[in-house]
């Protein structure tokens, strides 16, 4: 029995976990649903959901004083979305550890619209990137971040989204992700190459000089302080006034 319901875990047999949350880390139905949302006890997560971060500016386009839409054009819109994307990956590599995966969703339903989902390549990144981000604030706003039990989006995205032929548009309880140029790929990846690579040679090069200078005198230290509180002032006032 024991070992029938853990091959149900979290599957659509499964009635009592929600197997939709298990899916696309989020559930339609909230704090309603019927099913028991998990908490990570049993595992720990590589991905984290950053919530409804992400507003497509085709969605919010005002309108004018005489009653039409000011159209955002498709050039703008992948524009406006690479930068987007651009400047979380980075944040996220930079303060909290190496990305495996960041996808972000275009749907419209309140569970899905805006989401961005970051899986890291360790567990302990994710766990810190969470509680960081939960003290931050993005676009003026406060950020709501939470460990996400995604790892495979193959299973979460909406195929026929993929596919062009999706009819319920944005409102799918399926995940529409949003792809990135192939510019930005290249480079954001590509850094990333390049920075694994530059990262052996430094702990090879450290690795000798370890070995060289053993039993060499320590150097002095203190210092920095006060120019380390200027620049923890300098981010929390970026991001309370805009981006990261």
């Amino acid at each position: 029995m024991a070992e029938y319901l853990a091959s149900i875990f979290g599957t659509e047999k499964d009635k009592v976990n929600c197997s939709f949350y298990f899916k696309i880390g989020a559930c339609r139905h909230g704090d309603r649903c019927s099913r028991l949302i998990p908490l990570f006890i049993f595992f720990s997560p590589q991905t984290i959901l950053i919530q409804n971060i992400y507003r497509n500016p085709q969605n919010s386009a005002q309108t004018s004083a005489d009653g039409l839409r000011c159209a955002v054009s498709d050039v703008e819109m992948q524009e406006h979305y690479d930068e987007f994307f651009e400047e979380v990956f980075t944040e996220m590599e930079e303060k909290y550890g190496e990305v495996e995966e960041m996808n972000v969703c275009d749907n419209l339903g309140d569970h899905l619209v805006g989401n961005v989902y970051v899986k890291f390549r360790r567990e302990e990144d994710a766990e810190k990137a969470v509680i960081d981000l939960n003290n931050r604030w993005f676009n003026g706003q406060p950020i709501h971040a939470e460990l996400s039990p995604v790892t495979d989006f193959r299973e979460a995205c909406c195929r026929q989204y993929e596919m062009g032929e999706c009819t319920r548009g944005g409102f799918c309880n399926f995940m529409h992700l949003k792809p990135i140029s192939r510019e930005l790929r290249r480079e954001l990846y590509g850094r990333r190459r390049k920075k694994h690579r530059s990262r052996s040679r430094s702990r090879e090069r450290r690795s000798r000089s370890r070995d060289r200078g053993r039993g060499g005198g320590g150097g002095g230290g203190g210092g920095g302080g006060g120019g380390r509180e200027r620049d923890r002032r300098r981010s929390r006032d970026r991001e309370r006034s805009g981006r990261f």
